[in-house]
């Protein structure tokens, strides 16, 4: 029987149980521990594991457990932005006294809230040795793959590469308050979500097998709004529901980015990207588009195949059963029928799990990791400045947006005049 890999989370909210989920369809790893700052959180999720019959689960007290563990070869990192130096640092201070010996270390977008915060975490792991992966479901999603494969052999082989590709991640908002807070989170919906879609659009364009290199960012244009979560009925809503207070602290609910790339092969390409966390629909809608001369491909993830209705005479409790981040109950509605396939976690999990027991090379490391968040950086720079700016990693080394730290005043609330202390 050839290895498996054993795995430990660090973390045990929505994230981790959908990766928790996604290794159903794995064969070459195991989830056999989980760490949390919620004990009972910890084993709730073990549990969980257990129950899929996903592996031997167990929590862990604390995660220099975790790594002492010797059935764990390998740690996912699920927890939230704001800890994810302080369980970088505890991972690998366990590994330095011996405590164990890790294979690799996975990461959960984004690598972290800023340039300063990611640069930190690559070092860290670096000192120890450690193989990395960048965790970007959507780059596996299989539509995504399917229609990029087939446009780039039959497409851009007979009239040339691609020049534009579009992704979009909408939703009505987070789960959890953290998310909310544009100091824990590291920002809004831009530093949230456009993780994925920045990188997604750099992949379309890029040829299969070649490097993300290839295909060099070189301006962005970034901007960024709060269109809905900033009205006065829904900041009380939002305070009501996550404890947070969008008329002293605001975050972006909207956010898009246009980037301008430069191919080794000597070619412009542009990547349109755009986020919401003000998006009324069925639920979470996932898009992307690629077009070259003669072609083009276009997904969109809620049209599914399947739909369901219900009239008004069904009553139901607001769930998540047909589709994440689920908005009603009645009517017409998609099913996503197997959620952690088509977001592309499964295929994302097979792939780190085979590329930390040396079957493959990693697709991506906690390098393009950095340099997503250079590129979210200068984005929010870019709306901050109100102007196209080069994309210089240098220059946004230090640099903190101005969401992050509490400073930012969208127009929308300074037109209502009753939006807080400023």
């Amino acid at each position: 029987m050839s290895a498996r890999l054993g795995i430990g989370f660090v973390g045990s909210g929505f994230i981790a149980r959908f990766h928790i989920r996604a290794f159903q369809a794995v064969r070459e790893a195991d989830v056999l521990g989980v760490w949390s700052p919620n004990p009972r959180n910890a084993e709730a999720t073990a549990a969980y594991a257990r129950e899929l019959d996903v592996g031997d689960a167990r929590a862990h007290a604390s995660i220099a457990d975790l790594v002492a563990d010797p059935r764990i070869d390998a740690i996912w990192l699920a927890g939230p932005n704001h800890a994810r130096i302080e369980n970088v640092e505890a991972i690998v201070h366990a590994i330095r006294e011996g405590r164990g010996t890790l294979k690799g270390i996975a990461c959960e977008k984004p690598l972290a809230r800023n340039v300063a915060e990611a640069r930190r975490v690559v070092e860290l792991v670096s000192s120890v040795g450690l193989q990395t992966g960048y965790l970007e479901n959507q780059l596996f999603a299989p539509q995504v793959e399917t229609g990029r494969a087939l446009l780039w052999a039959r497409g851009a082989s007979a009239t040339g590469r691609p020049y534009l590709a579009r992704a979009s991640e909408e939703h009505g908002g987070p789960h959890m308050p953290w998310f909310w807070s544009g100091e824990l989170q590291g920002g809004g919906v831009l530093n949230d979500m456009m993780c994925h879609s920045a990188l997604l659009v750099r992949h379309l364009l890029t040829r299969p097998g070649e490097p993300l290199s290839t295909v060099r960012p070189v301006r962005v244009t970034g901007h960024v709004a709060s269109l809905k979560w900033t009205r006065p009925e829904y900041r009380r809503l939002l305070q009501q529901q996550m404890g947070v207070d969008y008329g002293r602290a605001p975050s972006e609910d909207f956010a898009s980015c246009t980037i301008e790339f430069e191919t080794a092969d000597g070619f412009v390409a542009i990547g349109e990207a755009s986020t919401s966390w003000s998006f009324v629909g069925a639920g979470l809608r996932l898009s992307a588009e690629l077009l070259g001369p003669e072609y083009s491909m276009a997904w969109n993830s809620l049209d599914s195949g399947l739909r369901l209705f219900f009239s008004r005479a069904v009553q139901a409790q607001a769930g998540e059963d047909l589709v994440e981040k689920q908005n009603a109950e009645v009517g017409l509605m998609p099913v996503v029928a197997d959620e952690a396939w088509a977001y592309g976690y499964e295929a994302e999990n097979r792939h780190f799990a085979r590329a930390f027991l040396g079957k493959e090379a990693p697709h991506l490391t906690f390098a393009d990791g950095l340099e997503v968040v250079e590129m979210l950086m200068t984005a929010y720079r870019s709306a901050e400045e109100g102007r196209t700016l080069p994309y210089e990693a240098p220059a946004v080394a230090g640099f903190v947006p101005a969401v992050a730290r509490g400073a930012w005043r969208p127009r929308g609330l300074e037109l209502q005049g009753d939006g807080g202390a400023r």
